[in-house]
């Protein structure tokens, strides 16, 4: 099971890559665990300065803009 945060302040494109990860992980049949981080100060201790940022396991993958479809099923495949 991966552990997936989006970081964000609740905006729209926070929103989406919310959606969009839950629908290509329930496509995909991966279990998932996803929670939303909206603290400011919780988002900067990743580093990420553009948001939505995606950290998956501890690891930041993304930060700034609504993540592809495919980009989405390349990090829940592992590849």
């Amino acid at each position: 099971m991966k552990e997936i945060k989006v970081l964000g302040p609740g905006c729209s494109n926070c929103r989406t890559t919310v959606a969009l990860i839950e629908q290509v992980a329930q496509a995909m049949g991966v279990a998932v665990t996803l929670q939303k981080v909206e603290e400011l100060r919780d988002i900067m201790g990743y580093g990420v300065m553009s948001t939505p940022g995606v950290v998956i396991d501890g690891k930041v993958v993304h930060a700034g803009g609504v993540p592809s479809r495919d980009k989405v099923a390349g990090w829940l495949s592992g590849a």
